[in-house]
């Protein structure tokens, strides 16, 4: 249980046509001021990038108009004054520079939308009508950044629908350096341009179709003469769709910028969920500031993303480990005597026990987690460090082992059939494999819906490749019940959520491929990049890297570990939950006496709970880490924050039956009572609260609603009696 954003909800919302709004409208009723909701209004119109925002109290209109059609920001109008849709629509059109009918053409282009595909999320269609409109103004190069998880592939082929069917790009590329970031969208989003769309395979170019979708690898060669793209003529296409455009064609000397350069009437457009910024390598540089950017905490926040916690396990080896003098490793040579830490392990050195104790603890965490089908990720090093981990995750589970020989396994492109063992994995109904070890195959492009906990034991000091790891966890599937996910970090590379670019502007840093990612080009045929050449050492030639050590015989115990929240700012809670609940409570209830007059007066517990996770308490958060199901939520806040001893709800119910509350009532009304302090003894307030508690268990044994609520002498008196058993179960110790 971990608290997820809320989706909001504004009153109103006036369209041009469905996935264009215009303008928004908060309504109070005429107790409050007229601009009572303007502050609302403003928020949403700010995320719907609309110009036009309306308060009202149903005596008349606040409006706050950014086109300033009228010669002011903020005026009040009557109803009569509201302009009208056409009004609006010419408004807006002027203030977005689009007065043309072309450009308003490509505005009024509705989304794609069938019985499988869903409507657009509002950051979405806001993605997508900013993208028209940049086209229609006529940039050439334009960059979407989007966080991980949000559905960049769904709003390219949205994007990519609407210019196409409007007429205004007829022939598109889309473009990526993965098998997988083309397959996925081939199989999966794009499939509504059917007969029209195309895969380039093995560098062969078929001038039919009018939507293609190519590896890098399959358009390039190392041989100048075998350029399959220069099979097209530089003004072929009309756009081209750059995914993971951090990567690939980013830099300015790639070899791959070549393509890109070759269509140059081409508007370009790249999609990222992690920008480079650098002087080698810069989305900036060649596409501009992004035209939107949608963040992991404006998703988190929205209820679109999956929120998380980390836990740091710090190994008492990972300070160091210095060999006993004559110590062999295990092949019998003596261990060169220095002192090793997390930078040598796994990479130089491997103490074969420490992967031992990582999987022991992973799989300690899967039991704690009560579901041994969790699927997981486990971030190693390299593709040996993959293979030893998978094994001692394999002995920690034998038992699930022996029952489902997939259980666990090794995603590595030098594994057989690694494509179609991520397709698996990626598959929700598919519940095999469960925990999976790689290397850096996994860091990006794969469509992780029910990922719930990811392990990281590799060093990772690029903020680009952290942002894309995390990224694997973030995507909600409620089919599914995936809300949230665990970080397990063994090498400290959380340290990256405290970075200030983390959520922000992309870091300066120069990516280096890695080993282990898909290059092969195995969908179009082509060839890998060229490796850069290997350095060659003063005083002779280049050694080659240096082989592995392995030590058997070192014990390995966890030092310590730390539990961090994501918290509502967006950040790690890194002092204890127990004293931020604590802080964040007593700075809206200074003492117990107002916090109990606050429980009193809620009209129900449910709302005095979201009242509280709105001012960032996490309360379910705190209630698993309590582990007391016996408690209250009431009773935990106030012995955490106001030092109260606890009672379980057994107790508050038994307090209430010994006082002279029951003694007004008849019997048959007091049997009705104690049967509700039975349910709040089992279910917590909760159990009170439903509306439909009289035909519950076990109350519908006791009659029909109608004929319980006659023994209190009407409905009137059975909420009375109701609101006071309330009153009586938080009365203070």
């Amino acid at each position: 249980m971990h608290q997820r954003g809320n989706k909001l909800f504004a009153d109103y919302v006036l369209y041009q046509q469905p996935g264009v709004p215009l303008a928004v409208v908060e309504a109070k009723d005429n107790k409050h001021a007229i601009g009572a909701g303007m502050r609302q209004a403003l928020d949403y119109a700010q995320l719907l990038d609309v110009p036009f925002a309306y308060s009202s109290n149903g005596d008349g209109f606040l409006e706050h108009d950014l086109t300033q059609a009228n010669g002011v920001l903020e005026r009040q109008i009557s109803l009569d004054e509201f302009p009208s849709p056409q009004e609006l629509w010419q408004r807006y059109c002027r203030y977005k520079g689009l007065e043309q009918p072309e450009q308003q053409k490509l505005l009024n282009q509705p989304f794609y939308q069938d019985s499988t595909t869903h409507e657009p999320r509002y950051y979405q269609a806001v993605a997508v009508n900013k993208t028209a409109e940049a086209v229609a103004r006529g940039q050439k190069r334009l960059l979407l950044v989007m966080a991980t998880g949000t559905g960049k592939t769904y709003t390219a082929f949205q994007i990519i629908h609407r210019l196409w069917k409007a007429g205004a790009k007829k022939r598109i590329l889309f473009l990526a350096d993965r098998n997988i970031l083309i397959d996925q969208p081939y199989r999966g989003d794009f499939r509504p341009f059917g007969d029209s769309m195309t895969l380039v395979k093995n560098h062969h170019v078929d001038h039919a179709y009018e939507i293609y979708l190519a590896l890098y690898q399959g358009l390039s060669s190392n041989d100048p003469e075998a350029e399959a793209y220069k099979q097209f003529s530089p003004g072929f296409f009309d756009l081209i769709v750059v995914d993971e455009c951090h990567r690939g064609s980013s830099a300015a000397d790639s070899r791959w910028r070549a393509i890109l350069d070759y269509f140059p009437t081409a508007t370009h457009l790249g999609l990222t969920a992690t920008p480079s910024n650098d002087e080698d390598r810069s989305n900036y540089d060649y596409f501009g500031r992004p035209i939107y950017t949608y963040s992991l905490k404006q998703g988190i926040a929205d209820g679109f993303l999956a929120p998380y916690k980390v836990v740091r396990v710090q190994l008492d080896r990972d300070l160091s480990w210095r060999p006993e003098v004559g110590q062999k490793d295990s092949n019998g040579s003596e261990v060169e005597d220095r002192e090793y830490n997390l930078s040598d392990y796994d990479r130089t050195l491997v103490l074969e026990k420490r992967t031992e104790k990582i999987a022991e603890r992973v799989t300690q965490f899967l039991h704690a987690l009560g579901d041994r089908y969790a699927k997981t990720i486990v971030f190693c090093i390299d593709r040996e460090h993959a293979s030893r981990m998978r094994t001692a995750l394999v002995n920690r589970n034998q038992g699930m082992v022996h029952q489902h020989p997939e259980y666990v396994m090794q995603l590595t492109s030098d594994q057989p059939n690694y494509l179609g063992w991520v397709e698996r994995f990626t598959e929700p109904k598919d519940p095999m494999p469960v925990i999976v070890t790689t290397s850096k195959l996994l860091t990006t492009g794969v469509d992780t819906k029910t990922v719930k906990v990811i392990v990281l034991d590799a060093p990772i000091s690029s903020l680009t490749e952290f942002k894309q790891i995390i990224g694997r966890g973030t995507r909600i599937d409620e089919k599914h019940k995936k809300f949230f996910f665990t970080i397990l970090d063994f090498r400290n590379a959380t340290r990256l959520f405290a970075d200030p670019n983390f959520d922000g502007e992309p870091e300066d840093v120069i990516e280096v491929e890695p080993e282990d990612e898909d290059m092969s080009g195995a969908v179009s045929g082509g060839t890998p990049p060229a490796s850069p050449p290997v350095p060659v050492l003063p005083g002779g030639p280049n050694p080659g890297p240096r082989p592995k050590v392995y030590v058997r015989d070192v014990p390995v115990s966890v030092l310590r570990e730390q539990v961090q929240y994501y918290g509502p700012d967006g950040r790690l809670i890194t002092e204890s939950l127990l004293d931020y609940t604590r802080r964040r409570l007593r700075n809206h209830y200074a003492d117990l006496t107002d916090f109990l007059a606050r429980w009193r007066t809620a009209d129900n517990p449910q709302q005095l709970v979201q009242e509280l996770e709105a001012h960032g308490l996490l309360l379910a958060e705190l209630q698993e880490q309590a582990n007391q199901p016996d408690l209250d939520l009431f009773d935990l806040l106030c012995h955490v924050a106001y030092d109260q001893p606890p009672l379980t709800r057994r107790q508050r119910a038994e307090r209430v039956r010994r006082r002279d509350y029951f003694e007004r009532f008849g019997a048959p009304a007091r049997q009705v009572l104690d049967l509700l302090l039975d349910k709040y003894t089992d279910e917590g307030p909760a159990g009170l609260e439903s509306p439909n508690v009289l035909t519950l268990d076990p109350l519908r044994d006791l009659g029909t609603p109608t004929e319980l609520v006659r023994r209190f002498g009407g409905s009137q008196q059975f909420a009375a009696a109701l609101h006071e058993l309330r009153t009586g179960l938080y009365q203070a110790s």
